[in-house]
This record gives structure tokens, sequence and C-alpha cells, in this order.
């Protein structure tokens, strides 16, 4: 059996070198694009990150089929965020809106309507949202990429670093390895979407998740 790379120790690291290079040469911290799919999610991500990291969150989510549901979203980010600026100013996060522009997922979702939450459309749909952070990070000269998807347990951590590794290449910008569910992330995620109130949403956002999460809330009512 191929041994799957352990993201979250290989993060550790990484913020072990980069905070100890810091205190050796009395620099400032790394700058990190974030991808952002909701506050919720990017809530633990940017309590653990912003100590280490001057953050920018990139909220760019096309998949998210219903505009009243997005303008929601993108609301509770900005929200969250002002929040952890006025409780933390020193570790202050920036946040830039993409974006709305849902064809952009309709257009690679074209043959694979059908597939399974957490199949090839939803890969599809990762590589969507991660080439265009990867594409502003390298423009705009950030030090690393990154993304709040993989706190989720329902998305494919090993699926979501294999692109992020690629796009890195592709644009010559470094990808921050990462699975945020480890070391109770997403447990922390809850707690926090909590005390925040934040909404949370219960599909990820594009219709064919949505119709599948109906279907599955009728088979319970039966």
């Amino acid at each position: 059996m191929e041994n799957k790379k352990n993201y979250q120790r290989e993060l550790d690291k990484l913020i072990e070198t980069l905070s100890a290079k810091r205190d050796k040469e009395q620099g400032g911290k790394p700058r990190l694009f974030l991808h952002s799919c909701c506050a919720p999610c990017s809530s633990y991500v940017l309590e653990y990150l912003r100590l280490y990291f001057q953050i920018t969150v990139f909220y760019y989510n096309p998949n998210i089929s219903a505009q009243q549901e997005y303008v929601k979203r993108v609301a509770e980010q900005k929200r969250l965020i002002a929040s952890y600026n006025e409780k933390l100013p020193e570790h202050r996060i920036e946040v830039v809106e993409g974006d709305y522009e849902p064809q952009c997922f309709y257009d690679i979702a074209k043959g694979l309507e059908n597939c399974p939450e957490g199949g090839e459309r939803c890969f599809a749909c990762y590589e969507l949202r991660l080439r265009k952070t990867a594409e502003i990070a390298a423009k705009e000269g950030y030090d690393y990429f990154a993304t709040t998807l993989t706190i989720s347990p329902l998305k494919n951590a090993l699926k979501l670093n294999g692109i992020g590794e690629k796009l890195s290449g592709e644009y010559g910008v470094k990808w921050l390895p990462s699975d945020f569910k480890k070391k109770n992330g997403y447990k922390r995620s809850i707690e926090l979407s909590a005390e925040y109130d934040l909404y949370r949403q219960d599909y990820c956002g594009c219709a064919y998740s949505k119709a599948e999460r109906e279907r599955q809330k009728k088979d319970i009512a039966n």
C-alpha cells in the first residue's frame, strides 16, 4: 500500500523552520495568499496561521450556484476577519474578494454532473479555485499560497495537496502543505463557529451538492 504523506507534519516542520529563521534574521512573517471556502472553515486556520504568516484571505468560490448564498457566505467571511483584526490588530488579516463567476464552475463541471460528492467533479472544482489562487499569488509576489479546504473531513486532503504542488511548479510560488483537520482543527472550527455565531451551511455550495444534500434529508425524514 502506498504511504500517504502527513501534510500536517510537513506544515509543522515548515513553520518551525520559518520561525527559527525569523528569530535569527529578525525578519518579518512570510506572506500567504490563502484561499478560503467559507468563514467556519477559515476560523481555525486563521487562528492558527496568523501567528506565523502575514495573511491575505482570497474568497473565490464560483462553485456557489445561488448568488444569495454567495453573498451571505462572503459577508460572514468578512465579519469574522473584522472580529479577528479587532481582537489581535498586531496580526492583521487582509481579505480580497474574487469575482463571482459561476459559469466558470459549470464549464469545468460539464460531463461530471452525475459524479458523486467527493469525486472527479469536486477535484476539478478544487483545481479551478486553486489555480486562480496560485495565479494571483504569483502575480502579486506572495511567498506561499494555500487553501482552507483541507479542514473538512469531506474534502480529499491528499488530492488538494497534489493539485497545490502541481500548480506551485506551474506558477513558481510555494505551496503551503496542510491537513488542517488534524490536531483537532475541525473540532476547533466548530467551537469557533459557535463562539462567533457563524452561518454554517450544510452543503458545499454547488447545485449538485445541494441536490444531494436535499436527497439525504428526504431519506432521513422517511
